[in-house]
């Protein structure tokens, strides 16, 4: 059972999947895959949703998502009003039966496959890392030799070695869900991040899920880890730390537009989502 079926396109002679997407805004339904994958986005910016985490991603972001984790990198509303291609992403697929099983169960290949099978939590890529990893995978989009192997390879053996990866959810997530099941979170999704600047009352997120308050809570709770009022705080947070970053306004003016009722309530859900004050932020 699966969020949103997403299939991967790739050819047994394949050892792994590159792929380019140049889009007017990345595809914006939670949804997972068997393979493992290395995304960097090269353009556009939004906010991802990896099994319990909420945060931003903006261009240069290198992220590592564990095979099956839900995820979803829903790009910022302007991005859908402008009809022009300003989403631009790479992304290295890989599994086991790329490579073949056996080439994965050599002793070599020991460290690498241990490390693989504990990325159900996702990881953002950082500092010195980052950096070899973006050479590396310039080389691999150059390249269709033997280099381009080895240069997979050599990625793979940094993230096992690196120091510089910084998990994305608190647990690794193992739960699935029927079809009819993907489509009710994927519409508490769209709802929450299209109404996130205004009040919301649950009821109406019971709704659209089509459940009562009291199951839509219980729900929420049990498939995310979190309560929707948290899920909500952490979307307008993330909101808050673009208007920060991009909008020359006041503190309070930022707190009004994403969607919070009063300074002090905004404050300490900055400061538990970020670890920082919203003054302190962009310091």
């Amino acid at each position: 059972m699966k969020v949103v079926p997403f299939k991967v396109p790739h050819t047994r002679r394949e050892a792994f999947r590159v792929q380019e997407d140049h889009l007017p805004y990345f595809y914006d339904k939670l949804h997972h895959h068997v393979e493992i994958q290395l995304m960097l986005i090269e353009a556009s910016e939004g906010t991802l949703i990896a099994g319990d985490y909420v945060g931003r991603f903006e261009p240069g972001d290198l992220f590592l998502l564990g095979s099956n984790q839900a995820h979803v990198f829903r790009n910022d509303e302007r991005y859908y009003k402008s009809g022009t291609r300003q989403a631009k992403s790479l992304s290295i697929y890989f599994d086991e039966s790329y490579l073949g099983e056996h080439f994965w169960e050599l002793e070599e290949m020991d460290a690498i496959r241990r490390f693989l099978q504990e990325t159900g939590r996702g990881y953002r890529i950082l500092n010195d890392t980052r950096a070899e990893i973006l050479a590396l995978i310039k080389s691999i989009r150059q390249n269709n030799d033997a280099s381009k192997v080895i240069n997979f390879l050599a990625i793979l053996n940094l993230l096992t070695q690196s120091p510089d990866l910084v998990p994305l959810s608190v647990t690794a997530s193992l739960e699935t869900y029927s079809q009819n099941e993907g489509r009710r979170m994927n519409a508490i999704l769209q709802f929450t991040f299209q109404q996130s600047h205004r009040k919301i009352y649950i009821d109406e997120v019971a709704k659209i899920a089509h459940l009562s308050v009291e199951a839509f809570c219980r729900y929420f709770k049990t498939r995310t880890g979190k309560t929707y009022t948290n899920f909500l705080n952490e979307v307008r947070i993330s909101n808050a730390c673009k208007l920060i970053i991009d909008k020359d306004l006041s503190i309070q003016d930022v707190c009004y537009k994403s969607g919070f009722a009063n300074l002090s309530n905004f404050n300490r859900a900055f400061k538990r989502v970020t670890g920082k004050t919203p003054s302190r932020y962009i310091v």
